[in-house]
């Protein structure tokens, strides 16, 4: 199993390009601007999407993916994602005014996209491959991913401020290589990493303190022009973690 890091920054400008990652040949987690790093017959193999959240630098290039492979493909493009996610993406951007409807279209019968609701815990298996949704805490509703072929699991947490219940769950991984956690602030801005449930450096090493499993450590979806500061602050606050600063076109051979 292979998984590459089309996206894994926090916002887009210059080299950067926000969430999505690439799991073998047909499967993205998230689908963010990171996706648009596809080619036209990259994007036609894609099958299956899990979305972390309806957040747009997650979930943007969705509608579009389905709007470049539709004429190409015979079923449609499905996509697994939390009730309260498949609800926004529909109301907010699939709604015939933003974009068209393609759970709908072009017939009802066959659409360009198949949304599928899980729930936190839930594992969808695909040709060998568990896709696990990881509990988080985030400002709107939102799962972290484990995907394991049972060699081992790599692990991305979605976008999360402190929740114990993840680090919890990932105890319970006897086979965790890879783990890529967010931090998205400062130390000093605990207001807004509380008020948007994202992640600072002290927030994760409360929560790596808490792991029992030995893991490569990345960081991702760093605040934009601020990663320098943030990875200072998260190698004083847990540098025996030795985190690294994931790269976008990164990949994770499993």
């Amino acid at each position: 199993m292979r998984v590459t890091a089309l996206g894994c920054n926090g916002s887009i400008s210059g080299k950067r390009r926000t969430t999505c990652y690439q799991v073998d040949d047909d499967v993205l987690i998230d689908a963010g601007t990171g996706a648009g790093e596809l080619s036209l017959e990259q994007v036609i193999a894609i099958d299956t999407v899990f979305l972390t959240h309806a957040h747009l630098d997650h979930c943007c290039m969705l509608p579009m993916l389905a709007d470049a492979a539709g004429n190409f493909r015979n079923t449609p493009l499905t996509v697994y994602a939390l009730p309260e996610t498949i609800s926004a993406i529909r109301r907010g951007i699939l709604n015939g005014e933003i974009w068209p409807d393609y759970a709908a279209l072009p017939t009802p019968e066959h659409p360009y996209i198949r949304f599928l609701p899980l729930k936190t815990g839930e594992t969808v298996t695909l040709n060998g491959r568990q896709f696990t949704a990881l509990p988080t805490r985030h400002a709107v509703p939102c799962v972290g991913y484990r995907v394991d072929n049972t060699e081992a699991s790599w692990v991305y947490s979605g976008d999360t401020t402190f929740c114990e219940q993840f680090w919890q769950a990932l105890n319970s991984i006897d086979n965790l290589r890879y783990l890529l956690v967010e931090t998205t602030f400062l130390n000093h801005n605990t207001s807004g990493a509380q008020r948007s449930g994202h992640m600072t450096a002290e927030l994760l090493a409360q929560g790596l303190h808490l792991l029992q499993r030995q893991a490569e450590l990345f960081i991702v979806h760093m605040e934009a022009g601020r990663e320098e500061d943030i990875m200072r602050e998260i190698l004083h606050s847990a540098g025996e973690f030795k985190p690294a600063l994931l790269q976008r076109g990164a990949v994770f051979e499993l």
